[in-house]
């Protein structure tokens, strides 16, 4: 969409537009396709033809969805379902991922509420010029440095400035990460509220705000930065050991 946007609004080039539609449309036909020849393939097979007083309850939905039943009627998978006294054990194994993920997505709203809340369509213009200006004094800085290296056998370690270039700031301005932000912020939510929540470790590590969240922590706070550490090395060992003994440490 912000390609669309883009190429209609900003370059005013309507065959640009007409070719990125296109183009999302036939990706975004590649992830459904799969997903609905599913659905069809489980109703022909155990709904058509069938005796209508035998049929399972999902045959029968408007719109009827295999696995969704499935996970509802056999695992207890559903919105606040999963909110019972006994599972807070479950809740506490699965609150240090949950905090950081959820910090990370706060963390980038409070740096680019604009952006984040207007889905990076109104996005402000001083990020690029931060950009531009920071990134040449990067460059003149390392230039500078190779010149000092060539001129000199020897050179004392020069350590490039750190106060004016914030690894921090540059990355998180730029409007691509929106939607890896919004995504993460969806999976959290369904992890929560919705699914068996024991499982959220494994379900968002596939979310990269979660790892450019936990290097900025490490990197600028090093109480919490060890405290990252030694869960991610709690993890690896302990979690090892009790999901090999059937515990649900995932």
């Amino acid at each position: 969409m912000h390609r669309a946007y883009d190429a209609l609004f900003i370059r005013k080039n309507p065959f640009l537009t007409f070719r990125v539609l296109i183009s999302g449309f036939l990706r975004c036909l590649f992830v459904f396709v799969p997903f609905v020849a599913f659905q069809a393939y489980g109703y022909y097979n155990l709904c058509a033809g069938h005796d209508p007083d035998k049929l399972r309850p999902w045959c029968r939905a408007k719109i009827p969805l295999l696995y969704n039943f499935i996970q509802s009627h056999y695992w207890g998978v559903g919105f606040l379902r999963y909110f019972q006294l006994k599972q807070l054990p479950n809740f506490l194994l699965a609150s240090p991922i949950l905090s950081i993920a959820l910090c990370s997505v706060v963390h980038y709203v409070k740096l680019q509420p604009q952006v984040f809340f207007s889905l990076g369509f109104q996005a402000d213009a001083k990020p690029a010029s931060f950009l531009k200006t920071q990134t040449s004094t990067v460059s003149r800085e390392v230039q500078a440095l190779r010149r000092r290296k060539r001129s000199e056998q020897e050179v004392a370690p020069t350590v490039l400035s750190t106060d004016n270039v914030s690894i921090e700031k540059v990355d998180r301005f730029s409007i691509i990460l929106v939607p890896f932000v919004l995504h993460l912020g969806f999976m959290v939510a369904t992890a929560f509220f919705v699914m068996h929540v024991q499982v959220a470790t494994r379900f968002l590590s596939s979310s990269p705000p979660i790892y450019w969240f936990a290097s900025y922590v490490l990197a600028s706070h090093k109480g919490w930065g060890y405290l990252i550490w030694g869960y991610c090395a709690a993890y690896i060992l302990i979690g090892s050991l009790l999901f090999s003994n059937f515990y649900p440490f995932t």
